[in-house]
């Protein structure tokens, strides 16, 4: 018997050619009994990739109990996917971890790994084939439609690990799952050497956990800066190839347009460069003095929407007084909008 999983094992008989002909396609865990291997990842990495094949999204103590481990053991599979590329991670509370196609995730890492066997590609394709039927292949259009979310996000980690030179982006809604989405992939193409560029809008940082995702990136390289009221969502590799909403005024999270190098994609990064000059940096350079407690909690109460007049009876001054301050706090600040000085107060440990 040939060991499967640690869960499965599968059998092979010397009958001659007495096998009856599979009235079903074969299961991920009958195709192939270790795929990962070639790219360097080990047994508990593969059977939570082929677990996923089949649960399609799962947290991590779902996975788990599906693969046969606890959780504890099984993070740091999951970790190694996401750092490959072949697992995305969507939302924070709780985590889901989604496939991302084989044959959307595996060939790049083929290609940066020339000594692998030809046999690779082979099952790829066997697995890619349970997916989605595979398109005809010719001549690459220049537009493509990526239809789901599923491919949507294939596409996104695609593209990344594709990357040789720069990423530029402008990370606003739509968003798949509802909320802005870690990146994990990117700490790794920066470690690279690929150069990211990131224009956050005011969704991209509704909460302490989305500040902290940018930061972990700004701290590995990342440039960032915000633009508020921003809405042109894109992504723009190496200046070659963009994928963005199929509409900006009814944009659907599970549908994008995929164009390749074109005069439309030379428009999308003109349209990126004028956001960049407008944006305003995300300072990685912490202020030298910290505020006062009473300015600590003027920034606190407008954080939380308070108006200046409901302000100023909380701290007891006048309302010209609370909008003069602001007006100083956001100069120190090196913002021009309220929101723009709440992000760099929690920025800098304010709040």
């Amino acid at each position: 018997m040939i060991p499967v999983s640690r869960h499965r094992t599968l059998t092979l008989t010397g009958a001659p050619s007495t096998v009856p002909t599979p009235t079903s396609p074969p299961s991920a865990w009958e195709v192939h009994v270790f795929l990962l291997e070639p790219v360097g990842l080990g047994r508990l990495e593969n059977d939570a990739y082929l677990a996923l094949l089949d649960l399609k999204r799962a947290t991590a103590e779902e996975l788990a109990g599906n693969v046969g481990c606890s959780p504890a053991e099984l993070r740091p599979a999951v970790r190694r996917l996401l750092d490959h590329g072949l697992v995305q991670q969507i939302g924070f509370t709780p985590a889901l971890y989604a496939l991302i196609a084989p044959d959307e995730a595996l060939p790049p890492l083929i290609s940066r790994r020339r000594g692998d066997l030809a046999q690779m590609q082979m099952r790829i394709e066997e697995l890619a084939d349970r997916l989605r039927a595979r398109p005809a292949r010719g001549r690459t259009p220049v537009v493509e439609l990526v239809e789901g979310e599923d491919a949507v996000l294939a596409a996104v980690s695609r593209l990344q690990l594709e990357a040789r030179e720069e990423i530029v982006a402008v990370d606003a809604p739509p968003y798949i799952g509802g909320q802005s989405n870690p990146n994990d992939l990117e700490l790794s193409r920066l470690a690279d050497g690929v150069a990211y560029r990131f224009v956050y809008a005011r969704e991209a940082l509704a909460s302490p956990e989305h500040i902290a995702a940018m930061r972990r990136c700004t701290e590995a390289g990342e440039q960032a800066r915000i633009l508020p009221d921003v809405t042109l969502k894109m992504v723009v590799v190496d200046r070659t190839t963009a994928l963005l909403p199929v509409s900006y005024t009814d944009q659907d999270p599970g549908v994008r347009l995929l164009v390749h190098e074109s005069a439309l994609v030379d428009v999308l990064v003109c349209c990126f460069e004028s956001l960049w000059a407008r944006a305003t940096p995300f300072d990685k350079a912490d202020a030298q003095c910290g505020p006062s407690a009473k300015d600590r909690e003027l920034l606190s109460l407008m954080a939380s929407g308070m108006k200046d007049r409901t302000i100023a009876r909380s701290l007891g001054v006048t309302e010209r007084t609370v909008g003069r301050r602001l007006t100083e706090l956001m100069a120190e600040l090196g913002v021009e909008t309220r929101f723009q000085a709440g992000v760099q107060a929690a920025r800098r440990g304010w709040l």
